[in-house]
């Protein structure tokens, strides 16, 4: 058999054999108070297209205030040309309900979603709050101190496809959740030692067509920073554009362009003035790595 007659049979019998798909094209919102947003982004995109075929748009904003309006939202069809829209933002100071909802109602019509740590308390303090907390799939206004976690998986759901029985996080804040919307599915909790009591930190969600992962972890760059926590949130953006197959592996032609480390500078989050009253930043290499 020539070489030319064997490419063009694995070209008819595996297409995927020789051509990736077409990326999927994801865009990241982020910035705001209280977070290491420089390095963040940089952890997601290239952790998550180490993962999966993805490419991404970044909008970073708001320096670290808390009241900024994100200026592509003022766009009435900023989503429709993105598989996926990721938050990563931070501005609970944003009370504009009508800015609010427009960006809930633009998952609502069917562009997927993932939303990570902070996301959850932004536009907290709106009066379309609930609009935005239906769409993430829990209610939190609040978290606990500062504490390794340990995060037990109680789902088999594709998303947690390798994830550990039990995780330790290499540090950590656990938002307390008050609600869990009806059409989310928690699939990992942590117990939180100020409440006593368990809180969902990973789950998906379905809010009107868009299909929506979420994780409360997040708060500090070595827990993002890490393969556990990077193939976690890759599997959830392969899940809710519908490329994650059931037993939890990138659909063919999907797979990223492979894991390797991602080197980040020292900068520490600050806190936000209304859970703490610690405001500064820190060196990463005076950290301590005890619970504050």
């Amino acid at each position: 058999m020539t070489n030319r007659l064997l490419i063009l049979l694995l070209a008819v019998t595996f297409p995927g054999v020789l051509a990736a798909a077409e990326p999927l094209k994801g865009l990241l919102i982020t910035g705001g108070c209280c977070h290491d947003y420089e390095n963040q982004k940089r952890i997601i995109t290239e952790g998550i297209s180490q993962r999966a075929n993805i490419v991404w748009d970044v909008v970073h904003e708001g320096g670290t205030t808390r009241d900024h309006k994100v200026s592509v939202y003022s766009d009435p069809d900023w989503a429709k040309k993105y598989d996926l829209i990721v938050h990563n933002e931070c501005f609970g100071g944003v009370t504009d309900p009508e800015f609010v909802s427009s960006i809930a109602n633009a998952h609502f019509d069917g562009v997927p979603a993932i939303f990570i740590h902070c996301a959850l308390h932004s536009y907290r303090n709106s009066g379309a709050a609930d609009a935005w907390r239906e769409l993430i799939g829990v209610t939190s206004k609040s978290h606990e101190g500062k504490r390794a976690l340990n995060v037990v998986r109680v789902d088999d759901h594709p998303v947690m496809t390798g994830f550990p029985e039990e995780w330790k996080t290499p540090n950590g804040e656990l938002y307390k959740i008050e609600q869990v919307w009806t059409n989310c599915t928690p699939l990992a909790l942590a117990f939180g030692e100020d409440t006593q009591k368990d809180h969902p930190v990973i789950w998906v969600n379905k809010f009107g067509k868009a299909n929506v992962f979420g994780t409360s972890l997040g708060h500090h760059n070595e827990t993002m920073n890490n393969d556990i926590w990077l193939d976690l949130v890759a599997r959830g953006a392969l899940f809710v554009t519908g490329k994650l197959t059931e037993d939890g592996q990138p659909q063919a032609g999907y797979e990223g362009t492979g894991v390797k480390p991602i080197e980040i500078g020292n900068l520490e989050p600050v806190q936000d003035p209304l859970f703490s009253s610690e405001v500064t930043t820190v060196s990463a290499n005076t950290r301590s790595n005890s619970p504050e």
